[in-house]
C-alpha cells in the first residue's frame, strides 16, 4: 500500500525520469557509439514508467473491469520479451506524458468550478451579546447570530442587513457582476463580497443550507452526472477493450507476427473515445456555472440541447412582477382628491392592485394617510366601499359598480374595455355614486424578454407557449408583445401540468421555465424544468436548470450553450473513432508503427481536449 501510495504520488518524476533515461539512451547511441548505455538505458525506462501504468491496470482488474492501462501493459511486455526497449521506452513515456498533460488541461476545465469553492468563506466575525465581535469558524456561526462584514470581506452567511450600508459583488450567486447596493432589510447570500461599507447581518441560512453552499454542490454533483453520450461510451468500452485484445490475439495467431499484435493493442487504446464526452460536459457545466447558470448535469445538458417547445408562466418569468398604475383615466378636475380618497381605501386591503395605487399616491407626494375612514365594508371578489368626510366611496371592479347601481357612460365604458384589451387590470373609483377615474394596472412585461424570444427561435425553438393564471385578455396583450405562438389563460396551476402533458403526448420536448415556487408541479413535470430563480431552495432543488440572474439573456446562453456542448461532444467521438481508424489502416499499410501510433494516440486525446476546452469562453465572442 506504501508503495503504491509513493508511485502515485511521484509519478510526474516517474515520467521526467523515462523522459531522462530515453534521452541519454539515443545520445549514447548516436554521439558516443554506445549500444549497451542505450540498451540499458531504455530498458530501465521501461519498467520504471510501466509501474504506474500495470498498478492501474490491476486496480481496474480487481474491479473486474479490462482498462486501457492494461492493453499498455501488455503490449510494453510483449516489446520488452521482444527486445525491442525503445518501443517499449517510448510507449510507455508517451503514455505517462500524455496522462499528464490529460490532467493539466483537465484542470483547466475545472477552474471555473474550482474558483467557486474558493470562494467560499473560512471565518466569520460574530457580534457578541455586549457588543464585542469574536471571530469563530463559518461553521460554528448559528441561525439569528449577527454577523459583522467589513469592505472587500466574503459574507459568511445568507440573511437579512439588520445594520449598515454597502454594495456587494453577488456574481458568484447569480453570474452579474455589477455590484448591487445592500441597506437595511435587504437579503445577502454566503460568498458574496461586500465591495465597500459595512454591514450587520442577521444569519437566516448557514454552513451547508446556505445558497452559495447548494450552488457548489450542485455543480460538483452536475459533473458527475453522466450523458447519454457518456453513458453508451462506457458501455462500448466495456466490450471494445476485451475485443481489442481478443483481435490482437487473433493476429498472432494467424500472422504469427509477435510485434505486430502487440502494436494492435498499442494502437487499439480508446483513449479520446473515453475521455471525449466526459471533458466537453465539464467544460460545459462550467461555462453556465460562471454566469449564473446552473445545469444538473451531462444528462440535462443533453435533453436540454433537444427542447422544441418552451412553455412560460407569465407573472414573474415574462412580466416582472410587479404590478404599477400604467394610466389613469380621470373625469373630474379633482384627480388629486380621488387619488388621495383611493389610496386611503386601498390602505384596508393587502391586494396587489391596492397596493400598486397607494404607491402610485405616495409617488405623487400625497399624505393620504392623514385622511379618516368613518366606516368601511370590504365586498370579497370586487372592492371595498367606505365613508370618508360624509362622502361615500366606492373602489373596485366592474362587478362592484354594478352592485352598486353605479352606471358607466358611454366613454366610460369605451376607455374601460381599451385598458382591459391593452392587459391592464382595472380599477374603478366612484364618488357619490359618480365614476372620477378608472385605473390601469399592469404587470410591465421585461423589456428584453421579446429580443430574447426571437433569439430562443433562432436558436432552434420551434413553440412558445404562454400559461397564466390571468385573464385572457391581459395574457393575449402580452403574447402579443412578446410573438408568443399558443396562449392558455385564466388556468390553475394543475391545469398547467395537463398541458404541459399534451405537449409531451404530442412528441413534443417540453421547457417549463417559471419562478420555482408556484410552478414547481410544471417544472417537476417538463423534459426540462427552469427557474428563473432569485435563488430560493425550491427553484435549486425542483428545477433542472436554474438561472440565478433571473434574465432572458442567460436563458439564450443556456439553450444555446446545451447545443454547442452536445455538437462539441459529437465532434470529440468522431475525432477519437476517425484517429483510431486512421492508425489501424496505418498499421495496414505499413507507415505506423507502435510509437508513432502512440504519440498519435496522445495527440489524439490533447486535440479533443483542446476541443472541449473552446466551450470554457463560449459566448464571449462570435467564433463560437
Amino acid at each position: 500500500m506504501k508503495f503504491q501510495l509513493f508511485i502515485q504520488k511521484h509519478t510526474n518524476q516517474i515520467t521526467g525520469a523515462t523522459a531522462a533515461l530515453i534521452v541519454l539512451g539515443y545520445l549514447s547511441k548516436y554521439f558516443l557509439g554506445n549500444n549497451l548505455i542505450y540498451q540499458v538505458s531504455l530498458a530501465v525506462a521501461s519498467i520504471i514508467a510501466v509501474i504506474p501504468i500495470a498498478m492501474h491496470a490491476y486496480q481496474a482488474l480487481r474491479a473486474k473491469t479490462i482498462s486501457i492501462e492494461l492493453l499498455v501493459t501488455i503490449a510494453v511486455i510483449g516489446a520488452f520479451i521482444i527486445g525491442e526497449y525503445n518501443e517499449s521506452a517510448v510507449v510507455t513515456f508517451l503514455f505517462l506524458f500524455g496522462n499528464y498533460l490529460e490532467q493539466k488541461t483537465l484542470s483547466k476545465t475545472r477552474a471555473s468550478i474550482k474558483s467557486l469553492t474558493e470562494m467560499a468563506p473560512t471565518t466569520a466575525e460574530v457580534v457578541q451579546a455586549d457588543g464585542s465581535i469574536e471571530e469563530v469558524d463559518v461553521d460554528d456561526v448559528d441561525v439569528n447570530d449577527v454577523v459583522l462584514v467589513k469592505t472587500g470581506a466574503a459574507i459568511p452567511v445568507d440573511g437579512v442587513v439588520v445594520e449598515g450600508n454597502g454594495y456587494a459583488d453577488e456574481a458568484a450567486v447569480t453570474g452579474e457582476s455589477r455590484a448591487v447596493n445592500k441597506t437595511l432589510t435587504d437579503k445577502v447570500y454566503s460568498g458574496t463580497i461586500l465591495s465597500n461599507g459595512f454591514l450587520k447581518i442577521k444569519a437566516t441560512k448557514v454552513g451547508d443550507d446556505t445558497t452559495f453552499a447548494k450552488i457548489v454542490e450542485l455543480v460538483e454533483d452536475a459533473q458527475d452526472t453522466k450523458s447519454h453520450a457518456e453513458k453508451f461510451i462506457d458501455r462500448f468500452a466495456q466490450y471494445y477493450t476485451p475485443a481489442v485484445l481478443i483481435i490482437a490475439l487473433l493476429v498472432f495467431i494467424f500472422s504469427r507476427d509477435f510485434k505486430l499484435a502487440i502494436t494492435v493493442l498499442v494502437l487499439g487504446c480508446p483513449g479520446a473515445l473515453v475521455i471525449g464526452a466526459p471533458v466537453s460536459n465539464v467544460a460545459g457545466i462550467g461555462n453556465g456555472a460562471k454566469r449564473g447558470i446552473l445545469i444538473k448535469g451531462g444528462e440535462v445538458m443533453d435533453t436540454f440541447a433537444r427542447i422544441d417547445t418552451f412553455v412560460f408562466d407569465k407573472t414573474g418569468t415574462l412580466t416582472k412582477g410587479t404590478t404599477s398604475v400604467s394610466e389613469v383615466k380621470s373625469y373630474n378636475d379633482t384627480l388629486n382628491t380621488t387619488l388621495l380618497m383611493a389610496a386611503k381605501v386601498e390602505s384596508l386591503s393587502d391586494h396587489p392592485l391596492g397596493r400598486a395605487i397607494e404607491q402610485y399616491a405616495t409617488a405623487q407626494q400625497l399624505q393620504y394617510h392623514d385622511l379618516k375612514i368613518d366606516n368601511s365594508e370590504t365586498i370579497k371578489g370586487q372592492g371595498i366601499i367606505a365613508q370618508i368626510n360624509g362622502q361615500r366611496i366606492a373602489v373596485g371592479n366592474l362587478k362592484l359598480m354594478t352592485a352598486s347601481e353605479i352606471v358607466l357612460t358611454a366613454q366610460q365604458q369605451v376607455d374601460l374595455t381599451k385598458l382591459q384589451e391593452q392587459g391592464s387590470s382595472v380599477v374603478i373609483v366612484a364618488i357619490d355614486q359618480a365614476v372620477t377615474a378608472i385605473f390601469g394596472i399592469s404587470d410591465e412585461v421585461r423589456p428584453e424578454a421579446a429580443a430574447a424570444l426571437a433569439a430562443l427561435k433562432q436558436a432552434g425553438a420551434k413553440h412558445l407557449v404562454m400559461l397564466t393564471g390571468d385573464n385572457q385578455k391581459t395574457a393575449d396583450y402580452v403574447a402579443q408583445q412578446l410573438g408568443i405562438d399558443e396562449v392558455r389563460a385564466e388556468l390553475m396551476p394543475d391545469q398547467k401540468v395537463n398541458f404541459v402533458k399534451e405537449f409531451q403526448a404530442a412528441g413534443q420536448k417540453v421547457a417549463f421555465v417559471g419562478d420555482g415556487i408556484n410552478d414547481s408541479p410544471s417544472l417537476a413535470t417538463a423534459d426540462i424544468g427552469i427557474a428563473m430563480g432569485s435563488g430560493t431552495d425550491v427553484a435549486i432543488e425542483t428545477s433542472d436548470v436554474v438561472l440565478m440572474q433571473s434574465s432572458f439573456s442567460a436563458l439564450v446562453h443556456a439553450y444555446k450553450l446545451a447545443k454547442k456542448t452536445v455538437l462539441n461532444t459529437r465532434e470529440n467521438i468522431v475525432i477519437a473513432i476517425s484517429v483510431v481508424a486512421f492508425l489501424l489502416l496505418g498499421l495496414i499499410a505499413g507507415f505506423i508503427y507502435m510509437a508513432s501510433g502512440m504519440f498519435v494516440h496522445e495527440a489524439s486525446i490533447l486535440v479533443v481536449i483542446f476541443n472541449a476546452m473552446r466551450l470554457i469562453s463560449y459566448g464571449k465572442s462570435k467564433e463560437l
